[in-house]
């Protein structure tokens, strides 16, 4: 991914007209494939300064697959009174120079409780699980320590450490344990249905934000292992392990 700055300096009487101005444009951007992202932003400093932001999937993408695709002449015909006041249009790359810092929000896995708190939740999970006449079966032959490793999973996908990864090989052998086990939609339902039970049943915060992103979670990795569980499923290999936030999914395309 690369990140195309656009920097405007506008006089005074050009102001008018040009956030309206993107926000007929933004709806290219949202339409394109090639388009992660963007945020228009206004200088404290100096109110006439803008800065476009826009996320691309590569340079090549926005070069060639946007500009020479359907959505740029809607995009271009909007911005197009604005283009004279451009002061800079680079594509940036970033580094690895990155982090929270204090006012950064608290993860999904510090709210939770920590690693502590997605044990219980699957200490309780499993054990739904094999009362269940659906899973039951499924899980009856398990690794005693399958509800830790699961635990650890979902504690690094919403913002612990990576334990799973550094003792378990983070998203690959998950991915593995999944082929050719032929999952039904039923199973994938009822599992979702009994990780929300055992939420309940051990007191994970009861906040809708919290809920919100932990069920979109819950219904994006099911269906992710249903998918994957398929016989001649097209797999995605080798992706990190999802990082997981406040109403936030990440990108993830096979």
């Amino acid at each position: 991914m690369v990140i195309e700055y656009i920097r405007y300096r506008l006089p005074g009487e050009r102001e008018e007209g040009f956030v309206a101005a993107y926000e007929t444009a933004c709806e290219s951007l949202r339409a394109a494939p090639e388009c992660v992202g963007f945020e228009l932003s206004r200088c404290v400093e100096e109110p006439s300064c803008y800065i476009l932001r826009i996320r691309w999937t590569s340079v090549k993408a926005h070069l060639e697959g946007f500009r020479g695709g359907p959505h740029f002449a809607a995009f271009f015909r909007a911005v197009r009174p604005f283009v004279a006041d451009i002061e800079e249009m680079r594509h940036y790359e970033a580094t690895g120079v990155r982090g929270d810092a204090g006012a950064a929000p608290t993860s999904l896995y510090a709210w939770a409780g920590g690693t502590e708190a997605f044990i219980e939740l699957c200490d309780a999970f499993y054990r739904l699980v094999r009362a269940d006449d659906l899973l039951g079966p499924m899980f009856a032959s398990m690794d005693p320590q399958h509800a830790r490793y699961v635990a650890l999973w979902i504690a690094e996908v919403f913002g612990g450490p990576p334990v799973y990864s550094e003792q378990r090989g983070g998203y690959e052998p998950m991915v593995q344990r999944h082929l050719g086990r032929g999952i039904t939609e039923p199973q994938r339902r009822r599992w979702v249905n009994l990780m929300m039970d055992a939420a309940d049943e051990v007191g994970l915060p009861a906040d809708p934000e919290f809920r919100a992103a932990f069920a979109s979670y819950l219904e994006w990795g099911s269906r992710l292992a249903l998918h994957n569980s398929q016989p001649g499923a097209d797999v995605a290999h080798g992706a990190p392990v999802p990082k997981w936030g406040w109403g936030v999914a990440p990108p993830y395309q096979g």
